[in-house]
């Protein structure tokens, strides 16, 4: 881990962090929920032994980036456009990007806006989700799984902080990184981190007592208002992608997901997935890849494997 290496680059009018280590085709690595830089650890010393150059950015909001007051600063296009113009200052005309959770709708996006610096996409967890020409995100998901759906219950700006800061920084990131539950994530109003198993049962093997420490540090600092202002912004980034409806991703990718994800687990996703919907919105799509018994947060829990995935996948372009 001492031989990572940190700095700071300025971004779109953002001062931004990354993490980086080797040297060759670069390799850009994106976080999800409530993640850093620190979530690709292990992958970033995989690709960087393996000949690559790793790059894994706090984004905006996060750990040691800036984090903008305004909510409307964290719309799909300032986020993507923080990438972009990383990718230039790291002085290359295309990358492999690697993404999981958040970090994949990110990535999906940078594929639809900007598919000529894009080499190859690895996705983790999140498939892609083409645009409803009528129906709003939010408005979509509290239909189908009501008030109390995490989503749901983010939008509120300071209310979910609240509950938050009721139980702390570490709490809320431990219950989160370590839950086993499937399906759609359900945060009831007033305790949506009070109680919860994760919270009383030991830590799995693969997340230790320091590597918890330093994501909740970085919340106790930055907060959680950034993140969650991701959510907030679903909704407007709809509005922003209307030109892009029913436009197909076509760079080339993999998906890789595991069987108890409460993404791929929720109703709907499985059937889109492996019944041709996603095919056929990715039509370059070449491998989707189930890995047995791993939950959401597969970088950390099955990190050998994951970087097995990338590295077998990347090294054909």
């Amino acid at each position: 881990m001492d031989s990572i290496q940190h700095r700071t680059v300025s971004v779109n009018g953002i001062n931004m962090h990354i993490a980086e280590k080797g040297e060759g085709p670069i390799v850009l690595l994106i976080h999800g929920f409530p993640e850093l830089w620190y979530s690709w650890r292990h992958q970033i010393l995989a690709l960087s032994s393996h000949g690559y150059r790793a790059v894994a950015p706090d984004l905006r909001g996060y750990g040691d980036s800036d984090a903008p007051d305004s909510l409307s600063s964290y719309s799909i296009m300032h986020i993507v456009g923080d990438l972009v113009a990383l990718v230039e200052i790291l002085g290359v005309k295309e990358v492999f990007v690697v993404a999981h959770d958040w970090g994949a709708m990110i990535a999906w996006c940078l594929c639809l806006f900007r598919a000529d610096i894009v080499k190859a996409f690895v996705c983790l967890s999140v498939p892609f989700r083409p645009r409803h020409p009528k129906v709003k995100p939010v408005e979509s998901m509290r239909k189908f799984f009501g008030d109390d759906y995490y989503i749901c219950r983010f939008q509120n700006p300071g209310e979910i902080e609240e509950e938050m800061a009721m139980v702390g920084a570490k709490e809320v990131v431990r219950g989160i990184l370590t839950t086993r539950r499937t399906g759609p994530p359900i945060f009831p109003k007033g305790q949506a981190f009070k109680s919860r198993p994760e919270s009383s049962t030991p830590l799995p093997s693969w997340l230790s007592e320091e590597d918890l420490s330093y994501f909740a540090s970085k919340f106790e600092s930055k907060g959680f208002t950034g993140p969650l202002n991701y959510y907030r912004s679903m909704d407007l980034n709809w509005e922003l992608t209307a030109p892009w409806t029913g436009v197909q991703v076509k760079v080339p990718v993999k998906f890789v997901v595991g069987d108890v994800d409460m993404v791929y687990t929720t109703p709907g996703v499985k059937e889109y997935v492996n019944g041709g919907g996603f095919k056929k919105d990715v039509p370059y799509l070449q491998e989707v890849v189930v890995m047995e018994g791993v939950g959401h947060f597969l970088t950390q829990e099955k990190p050998e494997e994951v970087s097995s995935h990338i590295l077998d996948f990347i090294k054909k372009f």
